[in-house]
Formats: C-alpha cells, sequence, structure tokens
C-alpha cells in the first residue's frame, strides 16, 4: 500500500499506545476512531467481522457494514456510524480488557501477516470497500450457518488492509469470490425448492 515495511506499525502496537491516551472512564466510538486515524476502518471491519460470528449478530452487522464499506469505496479518510452507535459511551475498563484480549493474538497473527506487495492505499481501500459491501448482504441471509464464511472472509480483508499485506489481500479476494459464489448457489437451490412447492 503507501507505507513500507520499515515505516509500518504493527495493529498490535497501534491498540497498546491507544491504551494508554484513554481517557478517563468512558470512550466513544468516535474518540476512537478519531485516535486510530487511518487504521480506523480495518479495525471497524475487524470488529464486526468477529461479532457477526456470534450467533444473531450477523443480520444487524450485515446492515451496519454497509456504512464503513460505501466511505471506504469513495475513499474517506475515517468511517462515520449512526450517531446513536458512535456517541455510545463504553467503560474504558471494558475497552482495555478487549484490547488486552486480543493484542497477543494480533501479535501471533503478525508473525505472517505482514507488509508484502504493496499496492496504492486508495486503491486498496476502495477494493476492500467494493468487497464488503458485496458480502454484506450475504449476512442477512438466512440459511444455517450460512454467515460464517462471509464474516471470516470480512476479517482477512481487515488483516489484510490493517497490515499492509497484498499476498493476504489476493487470498482474502479469492475466498470473497467462493463466499459470493456460495450464497448464489444456496439462494438459486432455495428458489428451486420454492418452485416445486
Amino acid at each position: 500500500m503507501v507505507l513500507g515495511e520499515a515505516s509500518h506499525v504493527p495493529t498490535s502496537a497501534v491498540i497498546e499506545n491507544l491504551l494508554g491516551k484513554a481517557p478517563g472512564e468512558f470512550v466513544t466510538l468516535d474518540w476512537l476512531i478519531g485516535e486510530l486515524r487511518e487504521r480506523s476502518f480495518g479495525i471497524v471491519l475487524l470488529v464486526m467481522a468477529l461479532v457477526a460470528l456470534i450467533p444473531g449478530g450477523s443480520t444487524f452487522i450485515g446492515f451496519l457494514l454497509a456504512y464503513p464499506a460505501i466511505q471506504m469505496t469513495l475513499a474517506r479518510p475515517g468511517p462515520t456510524l449512526p450517531r446513536f452507535i458512535a456517541e455510545r459511551r463504553v467503560a474504558t475498563s471494558r475497552v482495555a480488557g478487549v484490547f488486552q484480549r486480543a493484542a497477543p493474538v494480533l501479535r501471533w497473527l503478525e508473525r505472517f501477516v505482514r507488509p508484502r506487495w504493496h499496492a496504492p492505499f486508495e486503491a486498496t481501500k476502495r477494493l476492500v470497500g467494493v468487497v464488503v459491501l458485496s458480502l454484506a448482504p450475504t449476512l442477512i441471509w438466512p440459511f444455517p450457518f450460512g454467515h460464517i464464511i462471509p464474516s471470516l472472509v470480512v476479517g482477512l480483508l481487515a488483516l489484510a488492509y490493517l497490515e499492509e499485506d497484498g499476498v493476504l489481500l489476493c487470498v482474502a479476494l479469492a475466498a470473497a469470490v467462493l463466499s459470493l459464489a456460495i450464497t448464489a448457489a444456496t439462494v438459486w437451490a432455495g428458489i428451486r425448492v420454492v418452485d416445486l412447492l
């Protein structure tokens, strides 16, 4: 993307530095997005992908994913979320707990996911936005366990974007095509079953 591997700061380090800046007893998503700056899209997508894996969470996330995806497609500097979500206060201790649990996992992933095959940052942002926007409706399709593959693909796209990893991005794009094909096949099968009834 734009920065070279030498100047790239791993996402785990960004998160750990963020904890030291956390104000008072509460933080908001607006504050987190402002502090994360260019990393905010990737973090938002990664968090949404994890929430979408929770049973019952994928439908809500399927709709909500459209916000950052459209803004990435338009090459906005950072995501904006609906006000009732962006301004909701969360206890700083809770955020710190989540980040502290996530940091070791990210550090382990960063051994394999790293800056490779650099591409223009804005172009990558737009591409990821278009693909996530295509995947978002598939999270809403009411097919048993149908949300798992697209949620994992969104997570892969988020990691590739955060770590500027062109190799992982290619893998994630191929997985996205496969995920969309699987969803299209299940939709077609569902339509055929209805026609036969």
